[in-house]
């Protein structure tokens, strides 16, 4: 039976906080709703000293960030957004239209199309986070949507260059130096400056994916993606090391990232915790990732593989990576994951900046009903019909109305049956269901 040597914090104190962000997110929406750019305006200046006369950088602003953008980082940047965007057009490829009949005469088919236009939150409050601009912006770009707009907040009181080279490079459309709740609901919501979005995709803190959350309807969502998480799978094939490395290396996101070690080796398991301590003596971004570990961490014990995988999957975690003699088994048979990472060669750090595979993904539990970011969430796959015969719009009218008066749908069966009586055979039965 699966033995915790470690617990977070509980949850009715993360339930507290949750309450909280909500009444604070949707006071904000409703101000953007009702003032529009002037409250976009106040919000930005209270929360990032930031309200210059237009937000949306213009081509020669843009320019001029990528200016200051050293040669080799951009060549990097390049780099990192062709992996992004060759995973991205496999995926698209894998999407095929769809047209067959069905039955003689009944033509079926179904078109993936382009989400018109995308807003992308490129999150840049404690770090400024480049790699997103890959994630969102050229995968969009693949999948054909027509506008792409990109939001980050100020960094150091102006625009951050990286990013800004990342989202010009990536192809957004325009370019705000917007931050946080007011960014996101001005892309959704519409403002004089800003025209709406469709969709919003990309990562964010407890505020931005609340804002998503509550938007959500009004427009499209990529996913709720909250405080990152990390899960490490581990054996004794692995030591001590890799494994605090690897779990440090994500908590050092925000103090409520959720860091789990699961294995079936005890003394690998306190020997990581040891470990843990001691790279927290010399780590610089210690103060967030010790604050994540201690109040969000978890080590728990396994008695097999078996028990590994029902575990990972209760918990259905965000990242999860598989240190262990067989990480195929894993691959095989686990069902609730936002991304694998599989043996010690690769890791999340991978998957987060450059190897290409999407690190907008599930949290907080919902990979076990959805994936992360791809190419295929900015697709709508959409149908359509057709009736090429007199004796298939009959046939099927039939059925149909006999169907529609089972439901007491009476309006419904009159359009079947307009067309049996038009259309019809006398070899054909006729459902009668409005004479």
């Amino acid at each position: 039976m699966a033995r915790h040597l470690k617990r977070g914090v509980d949850a009715a104190t993360k339930a507290a906080a949750d309450a909280k962000v909500r009444s604070t997110v949707e006071g904000i929406l409703t101000d953007i709703e009702a003032r529009g750019d002037a409250a976009v305006r106040e919000l930005s200046q209270k929360f990032d000293g930031w309200a210059p006369e237009s937000f949306r950088l213009t081509p020669a602003e843009i320019e001029r960030a990528m200016s200051q953008v050293a040669k080799r980082d951009l060549d990097d940047i390049r780099f990192a957004q062709a992996q992004v965007r060759n995973f991205a057009e496999k995926q698209k490829a894998a999407l095929k239209d769809v047209e067959v009949e069905t039955l003689p005469g009944v033509v079926l088919g179904h078109k993936n199309i382009p989400v018109n236009a995308v807003g992308c939150y490129v999150p840049g409050g404690r770090y400024p986070m480049v790699a997103s601009a890959h994630m969102s912006i050229v995968t969009a770009r693949v999948a054909g949507v027509k506008r792409i707009i990109a939001c980050a907040p100020p960094f150091k009181g102006g625009a951050h260059p990286a990013i800004v080279a990342a989202m010009h490079l990536g192809g957004a459309d325009e370019i705000y130096v917007l931050g946080g709740v007011q960014a996101v609901g001005a892309m959704a919501l519409g403002t004089d400056a800003i025209a709406p979005v469709d969709m919003i995709v990309g990562p964010g803190n407890a505020f931005v994916a609340e804002a998503k959350r509550q938007l959500f309807g009004r427009v499209g969502i990529d996913l709720l993606a909250g405080p990152t998480e990390t899960m490490i799978i581990a054996d004794e094939t692995v030591d001590a090391e890799i494994c605090a490395t690897d779990l440090l290396g994500q908590a050092e996101h925000g103090p409520t990232s959720p860091a789990f070690l699961l294995t079936t080796s005890e003394k690998l398991a306190r020997a990581t915790m040891a470990e843990v301590d001691r790279l927290l003596t010399i780590l610089p971004t210690a103060d967030v990732a010790g604050q994540a570990w201690r109040d969000c961490g978890e080590v728990i014990v396994c008695d097999d593989e078996a028990e590994l995988v029902r575990e990972a999957d209760r918990i259905a975690c965000e990242h999860v990576q598989v240190m262990t003699r067989d990480p195929d088994y894993f691959l095989k048979n686990m069902t609730n994951y936002g991304a694998l990472f599989l043996g010690p060669r690769t890791n999340v750090s991978y998957g987060d900046k450059v190897i290409g595979t999407n690190h907008t993904l599930p949290t907080r539990r919902a990979a076990r009903y959805t994936g992360g970011l791809w190419v295929g969430k900015f697709m709508k796959t959409c149908t359509y019909q057709r009736v090429l015969t007199d004796e298939a719009s009959a046939l099927v009218g039939s059925y149909c109305s006999r169907l529609c008066v089972l439901e007491g749908f009476y309006a419904h069966a009159e359009q079947a049956n307009v067309r049996v009586r038009r259309y019809g055979r006398r070899n054909v039965p006729y459902a009668g269901a409005a004479e």
